[in-house]
């Protein structure tokens, strides 16, 4: 009997508050030192709150802490207390440094070990806080029975909400002027991840005649949308029993266990055609992105082709964005988690920071799991960027390592259209141009709609002095994805193409596109530069030049002579005319 006693596991009833940072990961690659020297001033502040509304920190995880109150009423106050406190401090902060806490409370029961705390209460208030608002606080059902008119605060009901690796579907309740879901940092869901069902698109006016098109581009996006590497997209015959029929999308999502569902429209006026677009988050019902196509009708079945590859593109960049902010807060990410985290780095442009931060998502995902395509894929693409990007002393090693690791997923999956591009990038910039352009149109036959891969044929020709065919390719990946991550680079590849052929005005004008759409790219001010020096603007000529050198200090003409992609004859030619113009704009010659 005294064995028994001794033996049996310690409980007690207990409110449990869980929170963290939202985006800390982001904040520390903004400014590490900085980030962390604010999290320590306002965990100075919220122990303070803590300790006088009777809680106990129980254990902090990095960014996020747990407590425990005696009571539900104190810990709420406290909760509230802490978020008016991080508001004050973030009064004076520019939006996109403010450290804004997430806050989940819970009322359950929990085991004991030692000063821990265990159980499905604790694990049930940190999913709270996963879904909460930056700046915001949820609750349990169980919480608010227990504080509903005790704290003057506004509660607002957001329904069940199925909780990662909780059994039973949990009620939730917001506090205060925060009450919404975060649209931008979606909940966990049990649904995989990337999946997605197309619901037919409406026909507005319901013009018979049209209702083939209708049908065609849901079709054809259900079919592209599945080229996604990993996606998991229903299939066209159950999406379209849900023809005509209003629907409940978080009812849907339910139904069909998918975390995202696309809806539209198709609306005829005249000789115009409109096509609205939304993607929405199956769990909160909440609209995540929305897109408008409207041209001039001509051949519909070539504007079908258009919408569909615009639209198909722009999901593949914002479904990487939404699962990256998911993982971010996932506490025990696999490989999957680390390389949508991975890719979202590196579509946020071609910065050291951004690269390091890519490159150390995608290693840790190699980590876990060794031979990982998707990582494999992702650090080549790392390597070619900051290769091509910054002229390093090291650029042929970065080259070459980057050929062994798309070799290595090309192995594993022969038919990856991605790595097939990649693959045809690293050949382009270490002169074997023919084999590139091949690899790029084998890319194409495998995903029609990789834009980036119409854009390196445009690359590949330049670099075997036929730059006056460039232009129609990076026009051609600008009509199927006109607002790609990388458009920049296209850009800047257009604005070479004309420079080196001597058409400078129009040369300035794609480079100047090229620094609109990413101020941090520095190889396009070097270019713009350039060929702002060949039409005589040489005061902004040399201001551009300074600003290319802030973002790459290296930079020298010997450098980039000496690391020319291509020795064809012709090539080199066009580009000794680059020379000059980087010589006059000021660019030292090292």
């Amino acid at each position: 009997m005294a064995e028994a006693e001794t033996s049996r596991v310690g409980r007690r009833l207990a409110a449990i508050v869980a929170a963290d940072v939202a985006g800390y990961s982001r904040l520390m690659g903004l400014d590490e030192v900085g980030t962390a020297r604010a999290l320590r001033e306002r965990r100075q502040v919220t122990d303070a709150l803590v300790t006088k509304h009777g809680g106990r920190l129980v254990k902090t995880t990095g960014d996020g802490v747990l407590l425990e109150f005696p009571s539900v009423v104190d810990a709420v106050e406290c909760a509230v207390a802490m978020q008016a406190v991080m508001a004050e401090r973030n009064q004076d902060v520019a939006e996109d440094r403010r450290m804004l806490f997430r806050i989940g409370i819970n009322l359950g029961d929990i085991l004991i070990e030692g000063d821990d705390i265990l159980g499905d209460g604790v694990n049930v208030a940190a999913r709270l806080e996963g879904i909460a608002q930056p700046g915001g606080i949820c609750v349990s059902s169980s919480a608010y029975e227990q504080v509903r008119g005790k704290v003057p605060v506004d509660f607002t009901d957001l329904g069940e909400r199925t909780l990662k690796n909780i059994a039973r579907p949990i009620r939730v309740y917001a506090i205060g002027s925060n009450a919404n879901i975060d649209r931008a940092v979606p909940p966990l869901s049990s649904a995989p991840r990337l999946s997605i069902v197309v619901l037919p698109f409406a026909n507005i006016g319901g013009d018979p005649e049209q209702e083939y098109f209708v049908d065609g581009v849901t079709e054809s996006l259900t079919t592209d949308l599945s080229r996604i590497n990993g996606a998991l997209v229903i299939a066209r015959n159950t999406a379209f029993t849900f023809k005509c029929k209003a629907v409940d999308v978080r009812k849907l999502g339910y139904e069909l266990n998918v975390r995202y569902v696309l809806e539209g429209s198709v609306q005829r006026a005249g000789n115009r055609l409109r096509v609205n677009a939304q993607l929405i988050d199956a769990d909160t019902g909440s609209h995540l992105w929305a897109e408008r196509f409207e041209n001039a009708v001509a051949d519909l079945f070539d504007m079908q082709d258009e919408i569909v590859s615009r639209l198909a593109n722009t999901l593949n960049s914002q479904l990487i964005a939404v699962e990256a902010r998911r993982a971010e807060h996932s506490p025990h990410p696999d490989t999957t988690d680390l390389c949508f985290q991975g890719a979202a780095w590196y579509n946020r442009g071609r910065t050291p920071e951004h690269m390091a931060q890519a490159r150390g998502f995608y290693e840790r995902a190699l980590a876990l799991e060794p031979g990982n395509v998707e990582a494999l894929v992702g650090t080549a693409l790392v390597d070619v960027g900051l290769a091509t990007t910054f002229y390093p002393d090291d650029r042929i090693e970065r080259l070459a390592s980057a050929e062994v690791s798309v070799t290595e997923a090309l192995s594993a999956a022969p038919n990856h259209p991605v790595a097939h591009f990649v693959l045809g990038m690293v050949q382009m910039f270490t002169d074997r141009v023919a084999q590139g352009i091949a690899e790029c149109e084998r890319a194409l036959a495998l995903d029609r709609n990789l834009a980036n891969a119409h854009a390196n044929i445009g690359v590949g020709k330049l670099l075997i002095g036929r730059g006056i065919e460039t232009e129609a390719h990076i026009r051609e990946a600008l009509r199927l994805s006109p607002r790609d991550t990388t458009l920049y680079i296209w850009s800047m590849y257009g604005g070479l193409a004309k420079l080196l052929l001597g058409a400078d005005v129009e040369a300035i004008d794609w480079l100047r596109r090229s620094l609109e759409a990413n101020r941090n790219y520095p190889i396009a001010h070097f270019f713009l530069a350039a060929a702002l020096s060949q039409v005589g603007q040489l005061g902004e000529a040399r201001a551009t030049v300074r600003a290319g050198l802030v973002l790459n200090p290296s930079f020298t003409i010997r450098r980039f002579r000496n690391n020319s992609p291509s020795n064809h004859p012709e090539y080199l030619v066009l580009r000794a005319r680059l020379y000059e113009g980087l010589r006059i704009a000021g660019v030292p010659e090292g």
